[in-house]
């Protein structure tokens, strides 16, 4: 079954701002229908059921605020379907608070498309039972939960099968700043991976700020009370009005184009203003054609020169293919610039495997060996290898296994070893015995002895390899040049600062 897509949803709650009219909850589903479609973006209307003649025990105090506005805000059942039918006819998603179990039943009934389960109830095992055995998308606030709470409710939820998100939520009305606990999307987000996290608000309706706040933290789905005010009616203090809605969702788009992506990028116009502010390489005294050149034979100087070698691209080894004379900039064209050393390709490469280690929350002690495979030569170690890092190896054995993106590592088996790969980040296409599985985070694949396998990753991978005793000489590949190669490892203590 298709899952519900919580991510960019706005939930409107309308709770009790219909006031009891039906006349004047359409009017505030209406006019923020109005306000959606302007922005282009998608949006729930939020209703809030109370079996009042159940929920409401007969002998309340009537001076209780909460039982006053439940009772004086009563509407019938065919009034909620008039307002249901405009939430369906405006293309929103209809979404419903139920606060028992009669009123789960008329959300089913009724054909509502998410339940949402108030901070109050999230613990409230009964109502949430019932809720879950309908079947449908369900998002639970967490307002006054601890940790060990939300924990309790996220696996009941995930044992039914429920497709669901979390709600950050601070159940103070309005809420004042210094409450808010922004941060603690974050550690949802830590603790529940994959799990869609909101931000359901109930801050000053002028107050825009925090949404933007929340995107940047990591929320994905966003909830405010909204009312209208009438001449008979005063909207509560943390609900919004049509226009205040469209200034928290402007402020929301503004938010994700600041934002931007989270993907590393280099932009033409920016390199084109860093260019502006580069220094150069300039020939110190006349270089002859097939010198090469020292630092006694350049200088650095402002600006650089389009076409010319700047500062960061100085090495040792240049070679001048043309006559430069004094002063004149040191040319791309006019010069051959070394590869790099195999040591400095080995050195580039831990550094992005020190970055794939930290992405996956991979923490290392001092206390090891990294072997960099390089089946083909180092020059070709982009394409062709792998980092092991060993990490004990006695009966048992303990390898960290970092592919770059684009690597693979060829054919072969083992002789003696057996061995099961464990998936911590990326993707890892693993080929045994010519059938392929593609592993992602938390699989497994087991190779025994004398199992031809291969591996690769397009993404970058980190994998454990836990197997028995690693030996020596183990290993035997399918190409017979890679066997003869005694050169086809470089091996290091920690990561081989001064060894490679």
């Amino acid at each position: 079954m298709k899952k519900f897509d919580f991510r960019d949803l706005f939930v409107l709650d309308l709770a009790n701002n219909h006031q009891g009219s039906a006349v004047h909850g359409i009017a505030i589903i209406s006019r923020c229908a109005e306000v959606v479609a302007r922005h282009g973006v998608r949006a729930a209307i939020k209703f809030q059921f109370r079996d009042l003649d159940t929920f409401v025990h007969k002998d309340a105090d009537r001076s209780n605020k909460h039982v006053a506005r439940f009772l004086q805000t009563r509407l019938s059942w065919e009034d909620y379907l008039a307002l249901l039918y405009v939430v369906k006819q405006r293309g929103l998603v209809s979404m419903c608070t139920p606060f028992d179990e009669a009123s789960v039943d008329k959300i089913v009934e009724m054909g509502f498309d998410v339940i949402k389960i108030a901070s109050c109830s999230a613990n409230d095992w009964p109502l949430v039972e019932k809720a879950a055995s309908t079947g449908l998308p369900m998002i639970v606030s967490t307002g006054g939960l601890s940790l060990d709470q939300i924990d309790d409710v996220v696996s009941m939820l995930e044992h039914r099968g429920v497709d669901f998100a979390l709600m950050h939520c601070v159940s103070i009305y309005p809420t004042p700043g210094e409450m808010f606990n922004l941060k603690n999307i974050a550690t949802l987000r830590a603790r529940y991976p994959g799990r869609v996290i909101g931000w359901s608000t109930h801050e000053y309706p002028t107050d825009v700020t925090p949404v933007g706040l929340a995107l940047a933290l990591g929320a994905e789905m966003f909830e405010k009370h909204v009312g209208l005010s009438s001449l008979s009616i005063v909207v509560n203090s943390y609900s919004a009005s049509p226009e205040q809605v469209s200034d928290w969702i402007y402020a929301w788009k503004n938010a994700r184009m600041l934002l931007g992506s989270a993907d590393r990028q280099v932009l033409p116009a920016e390199l084109r203003e860093i260019d502006r502010l580069r220094r150069g390489i300039f020939a110190s005294r006349p270089i002859s054609a097939g010198m090469e050149l020292t630092s006694e034979d350049v200088y650095f100087a402002f600006p650089y020169e389009y076409g010319g070698l700047s500062n960061a691209e100085w090495k040792s080894g240049i070679i001048a293919t043309d006559y430069l004379p004094m002063d004149a900039p040191v040319l791309k064209s006019s010069v051959r610039v070394p590869e790099d050393s195999d040591a400095k390709i080995l050195k580039d490469a831990t550094h992005e495997v020190k970055s794939l280690l930290n992405q996956a929350g991979v923490t290392l002690t001092s206390d090891f060996t990294v072997e960099y495979s390089h089946h083909y030569g180092v020059k070709n170690f982009r394409e062709v290898g792998a980092v092991l890092i060993n990490v004990v190896n006695r009966l048992y054995c303990k390898k960290v296994l970092v592919q770059l993106p684009g690597q693979h590592h060829p054919r072969h088996f083992h002789k003696l070893k057996e061995e099961t790969f464990l998936v911590l980040h990326g993707t890892l296409h693993v080929e045994v015995e010519n059938r392929v599985r593609v592993l992602n985070p938390g699989d497994t694949v087991l190779i025994l002895p004398g199992v031809w396998h291969r591996f690769w990753s397009n993404t970058g991978c980190v994998f454990e390899e836990i197997s028995t005793t690693h030996f020596g000489h183990d290993s035997v590949y399918a190409d017979q040049n890679i066997n003869e190669n005694p050169y086809r490892k470089t091996t290091v203590d920690h990561w081989g600062r001064f060894q490679l």
